[in-house]
């Protein structure tokens, strides 16, 4: 039973994650095959990882706490990159 529990929580990040990196155009939606950048919605699903996070702590295995982190490492690096880039954007249209 724990071992599901921890494959069902690693598996809720990644989803997580995934859509994270589809509304950073990192990644095509699988429905529409199209690459889609909505970074709000990116930086909200970031905050929920973020959530999960204070709300589990303490509470969770060496590696699910270690797979948290560094995916939201990985997540937040390439949230700054895209808001970078999309700054970049703006400025060069002035």
């Amino acid at each position: 039973m724990k071992k599901d529990i921890n494959e069902h929580f690693m598996t809720l990040v990644l989803s997580i994650a995934t859509a994270v990196m589809q509304h950073l155009g990192k990644l095509p939606n699988p429905q529409t095959g199209k690459i889609e950048r909505d970074i709000t919605q990116a930086k909200l699903a970031i905050e929920m990882l973020l959530m999960l996070k204070e709300k589990t702590k303490n509470n969770l295995t060496s590696d699910e706490e270690t797979f948290l982190s560094n995916t939201l490492a990985d997540l937040e690096l390439n949230y700054i990159d895209e808001l970078k880039k999309e700054k970049e954007q703006i400025e060069s249209k002035h």
